[in-house]
């Protein structure tokens, strides 16, 4: 059977950019059709400064909206990361195979300690590193897919290289994994800046949904989303990217086609208001889930801790072979 993997960084308040671009699929796609492992990934968001209250609060958070969203542990894995020691062992391996250049020429962190420099500081040495642990989240479990949005492909790429610079040079250890993504709302955008994700982190909240909003809360937000010149309502992604933002969450919503729906309407304002409906409609029933899950906290618990423990027990043979591989004795 394929095995997936894919993660989320608890860095803040789970998004419909997130749920439309992973973990609605991973409830109603992968974990039905594959050997399916989803993850906290807590190691992650030490990259930045940080409230260690808040990094477990919002740990605890995410994990329940995945169970809230429809993940089922008798189908697929859920676990926190930090929890499974396996991750960090092969993270250092992967280190001895990786290269500083490769490092630097990551996106993510380019931008970031770019940004950092502006300011006069400098960005943490995990930051530079995280690609590799990454790999190390993914190369565990012998992953064959991995479900992720467009800012994360190159990421995929480079633990595809490191798979096969490691199998080359130490034997053949690991499987060699691909990026998968879905074909609609793969990247929503701001609903205020839609030329950027609607990221966890970002400052900007009036752009962002959060799968807790309020329905009213919601409806505020799609209705004062920023659309462009113009009044006839067309999907163009590089000429319209507000209006085509609000399509393609429509259709992601709806299961439709955002060029097709486009031709449906003749008003921004009918588009936002029924794209505001839907959203409503669709996160109404993970809301409702979510708060039947935060009474029995206990459930949860349970949960992370028999993922934890099933997933040790799928990766440390992995992690063990890599470990005898790459010379180090066995233990």
């Amino acid at each position: 059977m394929t095995r997936v993997f894919s993660g989320i960084k608890p860095t803040g308040h789970l998004t419909l950019g997130n749920y439309l671009g992973a973990v609605r699929q991973w409830a109603e796609v992968d974990q039905h059709r594959t050997d399916a492992l989803f993850c906290v990934v807590d190691l992650h968001a030490l990259t930045l400064d940080h409230d260690p209250a808040r990094v477990r609060r919002l740990t605890r958070q995410a994990a329940t909206l995945l169970l809230a969203s429809g993940l089922d542990p008798e189908l697929c894995t859920v676990f926190v990361q930090s929890q499974v020691d396996e991750h960090a062992r092969l993270s250092y391996l992967l280190e001895c195979v990786a290269t500083d250049g490769e490092m630097r020429r990551m996106i993510q962190y380019k931008e970031k300690a770019a940004r950092e420099r502006e300011r006069g500081g400098s960005v943490r040495l995990s930051l530079l590193t995280y690609p590799v642990l990454m790999a190390a989240d993914i190369l565990a479990y012998g992953t064959d897919e991995v479900p992720v949005g467009d800012d994360q492909t190159q990421h995929v790429e480079l633990t595809r290289d490191l798979v096969v610079r490691f199998n080359q040079r130490y034997g053949q250890t690991f499987v060699v994994p691909r990026a998968t993504s879905p074909k609609v709302g793969a990247r929503v955008m701001n609903l205020q800046e839609p030329t950027s994700k609607m990221g966890k982190t970002d400052d900007v909240g009036p752009g962002i949904v959060y799968l807790l909003d309020e329905p009213d809360v919601v409806r505020k937000k799609v209705m004062r989303a920023v659309t462009d010149s113009g009044r006839d309502v067309v999907y163009d992604r590089e000429e319209r990217p507000g209006l085509a933002n609000l399509l393609e969450i429509l259709a992601a919503c709806e299961g439709g086609n955002p060029e097709d729906l486009s031709g449906v309407y003749e008003s921004y304002g009918a588009l936002k208001k029924d794209t505001a409906e839907a959203v409503v409609e669709l996160l109404k029933p993970v809301q409702e889930r979510h708060k039947k899950l935060c009474a029995d906290p206990g459930y949860v618990e349970g949960v992370l801790r028999l993922g934890a423990e099933k997933a040790r027990r799928m990766a440390r043979p992995r992690v063990d072979e890599a470990y005898r591989a790459i010379g180090l004795l066995a233990g």
